[in-house]
């Protein structure tokens, strides 16, 4: 092939250009000739009923066009999701719930009309419930978590087998909840022409056909009365992977008022309607030979979900195919309490699971006196333990082998003092599911020797217009700069969200047999293309839908080196390293920068971010980003991140995994395990606060610590 780059080779984004100089147009960059400006209004109580919405002064302001509530606000059709029925009846299931909304002709005099809105509410009854505890009284058992998985999984007796087991590691954990808080809030522009019974959106959204097809369900209209545009999305880690009250309180204001309307959520609200990490309780139970292999591996979660509808963090899935112990439980329990409904946030159940699991593992390995390392090879599983798949490819050892070369591990474990500073090192490993949904692509060959490819794709800021070229160019045999990829809005090919470290193995299969069938039907013409053009499509359905008789994941090992100020309390991570097998690497720039990311991520998690829920008035006490610290520059150092070379021919036609998610993965076990081993101390809750640092290393009780 003439060119590059090409496939597997580093390719800057196609689109970088644009972003940097102001060109891309977000969703709230659109501002259709007499655009209109919504501002909600968000309930003050934690559960009740509204029993009075005053508008009037609000309404009596210059500029506002309307101020609509449960009312007069226009009705809605069915949507699976309950939390997308706003303003349709005066119930307030969760602190931060929209009850009104107001529309202005400038963004500031529709704040000023939401702040005039006068709401009433009947708060008798029970008081709101938002404390997550395991022995909560309502706490039940979930058919299913999120994902489709069973809520419950159990291989063998794994309590007599742990009961029997000569070392045995029985510890809780506890993660926070957390939110995604993407750079760019939620925001969408809405053009509803009555005249011709069409609406036009620019949401900001993972999914483009996601969004159309619950507005068209909502609002009466049939889906190809409806575009719907996310061609650029500042970032999303899920919170954006399903239709937000954003998109429908900006069509309901345009239908009402017959003229556009754009919302942007402002950051302070964004926690309690687009969804959040649920806290999550752990249990890990471990039993072991004196060697260190499993004989038993228990993994229990107990987490929260809304009163409007079930959302069940799957943290004890990754137990499922990490690591060889004959006896195998995996259960989750789920209490429902006065809170917003929690969502996805990237890598959701690998995540938070996978810290309870490799910081057991890391206990288990000072149980036992084996190296961390080590102890995860000796527990290598051939097959998957809880279905008995065998793997599609699995180089988990060789991650950590490679990982350890790198790092200079165990030479740089420490632990190590200077002066006041405690230093030491730890490891964790990384897993996550490789997906593939149904997509649909076209690929059109034109008479001056280019090619166009399209399908409806979201680029969330990963690269996906880079990395598309690159694959349809590959399977053309061109080189990429004689491509150009067309994606981002419902006009063009239906195509799976951007989600689960997905996007690049649907689309890109879609794209990729488009392209093949394309180049056999130019070879049939001996490369000769007619004067209007020459097209192929293609559709991967039936066999995305296909289950694989393999179990299909990535998998990765990290390491952190980290100090700890005994005066200050202060954790700071030095280092840290990621090795990974991800499939076939398509762009190793962007790559390399997904990985990175989701390290940065997992930092956060690990040293600042958490979001405690107040009893008293049910909302979440960090609010934005003066108050969820997520990590800055001076917070993260020089992190490098690479992978081993991976050949899996049972996954897509371009042998690639998904890449968005996993490098957040085992990063806050890594660092909590390698503060475990500065100090002699661990501390079982994140984050690594300055005062439970302090506290922990303040305890008499050795070196359990808290």
């Amino acid at each position: 092939m003439e060119g590059f780059p090409a496939l597997g080779s580093p390719a800057t984004r196609r689109e970088g250009a644009q972003k940097v100089t102001g060109a891309a147009r977000y969703a709230a960059d659109h501002t259709p000739p007499g655009c209109l400006y919504a501002w909600p209004v968000a309930a003050t109580v934690a559960v009740g009923r509204v029993v009075r919405v005053d508008t009037a002064a609000a309404a009596a302001l210059p500029g506002v066009a309307a101020v609509l509530s449960a009312s007069d606000a226009p009705r809605l059709g069915p949507a699976e999701d309950p939390e997308l029925r706003l303003l349709q009846d005066d119930r307030v299931p969760h602190h931060g719930w929209y009850v009104a909304l107001a529309v202005a002709d400038t963004l500031e005099r529709a704040r000023e009309a939401a702040a005039a809105v006068s709401v009433t509410y009947d708060t008798e009854g029970p008081a709101p419930d938002v404390r997550l505890y395991e022995d909560h009284p309502d706490a039940y058992a979930p058919e299913k978590a999120n994902g489709g998985y069973p809520g419950r999984r159990e291989r063998g007796d794994a309590a007599a087998a742990y009961a029997a087991a000569p070392v045995r590691v029985d510890c809780r954990y506890a993660v926070p909840p957390l939110h995604n808080h993407p750079m760019e809030p939620h925001a969408a522009t809405a053009v509803w022409e009555a005249d011709e019974g069409r609406l036009t959106v620019y949401d900001s959204s993972q999914g483009a056909c996601t969004v159309r097809a619950d507005l068209s369900s909502l609002f009466g209209l049939p889906e190809d009365r409806i575009t719907v545009y996310s061609e650029h999305v500042g970032g999303g880690f899920g919170c954006k992977g399903t239709t937000r009250p954003h998109v429908v309180l900006a069509v309901m204001a345009a239908r009402h008022t017959g003229t556009p309307v754009k919302l942007a959520l402002p950051r302070g609200g964004l926690h309690e309607v687009v969804g959040h990490r649920a806290p999550t309780l752990h249990r890990v139970r471990l039993g072991a030979r004196p060697d260190g292999t499993l004989t038993a591996l228990a993994h229990e979660v107990t987490t929260h979900t809304s009163r409007i509808r079930e959302f069940v963090e799957q943290a004890a899935v990754p137990a499922r195919v990490m690591y060889a112990a004959p006896d195998l439980l995996t259960a989750h329990r789920v209490v429902p309490l006065d809170v917003p409904t929690p969502s996805w946030m990237r890598a959701p159940g690998e995540t938070p699971g996978m810290y309870a699991l490799e910081s057991a593992m890391d206990e288990l390995a000072d149980a036992v006196g084996v190296d961390p390392v080590e102890l995860r090879v000796r527990n290598e599983p051939s097959a998957e333990p809880d279905g008995g798949r065998p793997y599609s490819s699995r180089n988990l050892v060789a991650c950590l082998r490679e990982g350890a070369r790198r790092f200079g591990w165990p030479g740089t474990r420490g632990p190590r003092t200077r002066g006041a500073l405690l230093t030491g090192a730890g490891v964790a490993a990384s897993t996550y599911p490789a997906l593939a949904a149904p997509s649909q692509a076209l690929a059109h060959a034109l008479p001056d020797g280019t090619y166009r490819v399209e399908v409806a794709a979201t680029d969330i800021g990963t690269g996906a217009r880079t990395v598309l070229a690159l694959v349809a160019a590959d399977a053309l045999g061109v080189s990429a700069d004689r491509v150009r990829c067309e994606v981002g809005h419902t006009g063009l090919p239906p195509a799976s969200l951007a989600g689960g470290s997905s996007g690049t193995a649907s689309w890109g299969w879609a794209v990729h047999e488009a392209c093949r069938a394309l180049a056999l039907k130019l070879a049939r013409r001996d490369g000769k293309v007619p004067e209007g053009g020459l097209c192929a499509s293609a559709d991967t359905t039936a066999a995305a839908k296909q289950r694989s008789p393999y179990a299909r994941h990535a998998f990765g090992a990290q390491f952190a080196e980290v100090s700890v100020d005994t005066v200050s309390g202060e954790v700071r991570v030095l280092r840290m390293l990621g090795v990974f097998a991800a499939g076939r690497v398509l762009n190793p720039l962007t790559a390399r920068s997904q990985f990175v990311g989701g390290m940065v991520m997992g930092l956060g998690m690990a040293l600042t971010e958490h979001a405690p829920l107040d009893p008293a008035y049910g909302d979440f006490t960090a609010r934005d980003l003066a108050s969820y610290h997520v990590p800055v520059h001076a917070d993260v150092p020089d992190i490098e991140a690479y992978w081993v070379e991976e050949h899996d021919k049972h996954l897509n036609p371009m042998g690639s995994k998904g890449i968005g998610e996993i490098g957040t993965v085992g990063a806050a076990a890594a660092i909590g395990n390698a503060f475990a081993r500065a100090t002699g101390r661990r501390i079982r809750e994140l984050p690594l606060t300055p005062d439970r640092v302090l506290a922990a290393l303040d305890a008499a009780d050795g070196p359990d610590g808290t």
